[in-house]
C-alpha cells in the first residue's frame, strides 16, 4: 500500500510536469519571444512553489523518523536554494 504523503508528492510532481510541458507548447504555438518569456516567468513561480510543497508534505509524512534539527537543516536548505536562485 502506498502511503498518503507519498502519493500527495506524486501528484503534485505530476501536475508540475503537466504544466511545465503545457507551457512548452503554448511557447511553440505562440512563436513568440516575448510570449514564451511571459510564460517562463509563470514557471519560474510554479517550480519553487511545487519544491516547498512536496518538501513539506514529505517532511509531514517523516516527522516520526527525522529529528527536529535535521528538519530545520533541510528547510534552511531549501531556503538557501531559494536565496541563490535570486541572486546575482
Amino acid at each position: 500500500m502506498i502511503e498518503t504523503s507519498l502519493l500527495l508528492i506524486i501528484l503534485l510532481r505530476i501536475i508540475s510536469g503537466s504544466i511545465d510541458i503545457t507551457a512548452a507548447f503554448f511557447m511553440y504555438k505562440f512563436n513568440d519571444l516575448e510570449k514564451a518569456f511571459y510564460i517562463n516567468t509563470l514557471l519560474a513561480l510554479v517550480g519553487p512553489t511545487v519544491l516547498i510543497i512536496t518538501t513539506g508534505i514529505a517532511l509531514l509524512g517523516l516527522t516520526e523518523k527525522i529529528s527536529l534539527t535535521r528538519m530545520v537543516c533541510l528547510f534552511s536548505g531549501i531556503v538557501l536554494i531559494l536565496i541563490s536562485m535570486r541572486s546575482e
